[in-house]
C-alpha cells in the first residue's frame, strides 16, 4: 500500500484579539501517514483539535509551521502554501470532506446536489443520475424529495444528502467529521458500508467519531489528540 497523505511538523494556532491577543496553541508539531486503503481516527477530549485538523488538511485554514502533501495525480504535492487553483484543484479529484453540516446553493434540488462531484469530473449525467439515486435510495430519502431543495429538510435528511454526496466519486483521501452524528442505526449501518466500499476502493480516510460503535467498525488505527502524544508522533 502507497502512502496518499503525510503531514509533518503541522502546527496550528489562534489569535483571539477580543481575548487581548491570547494565542491558542491547538495543533502542535504534528506528524503521522495514512496509507491508500487505511481509516486513521482522531481521538481526544473535546477541544484536542481534531476538527481544527481535519479543516486544515482540506486548505481552510493555514498552518503556523509544517508540511501536508497529497498523492494527486500520480505524485505527492504540498497543500501548504499552495495556490488557490491548486487548491481547487486537489478538492475536485483528490480530498473529499464530509463536514457535519450541508452546505449548499438554495433552491437547488436534492439530486442535483449530490450529482455536482460526478458531473465537475466529467461523468456522463445519465451514469450520475443513476448513481445519485442509488446512494439516495440506500440512505432512505425517499424519491419523492429529490426535485426539492435539500434546505426544506430535516437535520438528519440533510445529513444523508451530504454524505451521498460525498460518496458520489471516489477520493484518494477522505475527511470525516462526525459522518454518523443525528442519524439512526439502520442510516449509520449504510454510512459504515459506504465508508468500508471506499477503503476497498483505496480512499485513505481521516475519521472523527464520538460513536464507539462506529470507530470500532472502521478503525484501522488511531491517532491521540492529546498535546502530551501528537508532540512526539515525528
Amino acid at each position: 500500500m502507497e502512502t496518499v497523505i503525510e503531514v509533518k511538523g503541522l502546527s496550528k494556532s489562534f489569535t483571539l484579539h477580543q481575548q487581548h491577543g491570547v494565542v491558542l496553541n491547538v495543533l502542535e508539531d504534528l506528524c503521522f501517514s495514512v496509507l491508500a486503503g487505511e481509516c486513521l481516527i482522531l481521538h481526544g477530549s473535546s477541544g484536542a483539535g481534531k476538527s481544527t485538523l481535519l479543516r486544515t488538511l482540506y486548505g481552510n485554514y493555514l498552518p503556523a509551521e509544517g508540511s501536508i502533501r497529497l498523492l494527486h495525480q500520480g505524485q505527492m504535492v504540498e497543500v501548504v502554501g499552495a495556490e488557490p487553483r491548486q487548491t481547487l484543484a486537489l478538492r475536485r479529484t483528490t480530498i473529499g470532506y464530509v463536514s457535519q453540516f450541508l452546505r449548499v446553493i438554495p433552491r437547488v434540488s436534492c439530486l442535483n446536489v449530490v450529482m455536482e462531484p460526478a458531473l465537475a469530473r466529467g461523468i456522463a449525467p445519465g451514469l450520475a443520475r443513476q448513481r445519485a439515486g442509488d446512494l439516495l435510495q440506500r440512505l432512505g430519502i425517499a424519491e419523492r424529495l429529490w426535485t426539492l431543495a435539500p434546505g426544506t429538510f430535516s437535520g438528519g435528511e440533510q445529513q444523508r444528502v451530504n454524505i451521498a454526496r460525498s460518496f458520489m466519486v471516489h477520493w484518494p483521501v477522505l475527511l470525516l467529521d462526525e459522518p454518523t452524528a443525528s442519524l439512526d442505526e439502520a442510516n449509520c449501518d449504510v454510512v459504515i458500508g459506504l465508508i468500508k466500499e471506499a477503503r476497498q476502493a483505496g480512499s485513505a480516510l481521516i475519521a472523527i467519531s464520538h460513536d464507539p460503535s462506529t470507530r470500532n467498525a472502521i478503525a484501522d488505527r488511531y491517532l491521540d489528540m492529546t498535546p502530551s502524544e501528537v508532540n512526539h508522533a515525528c
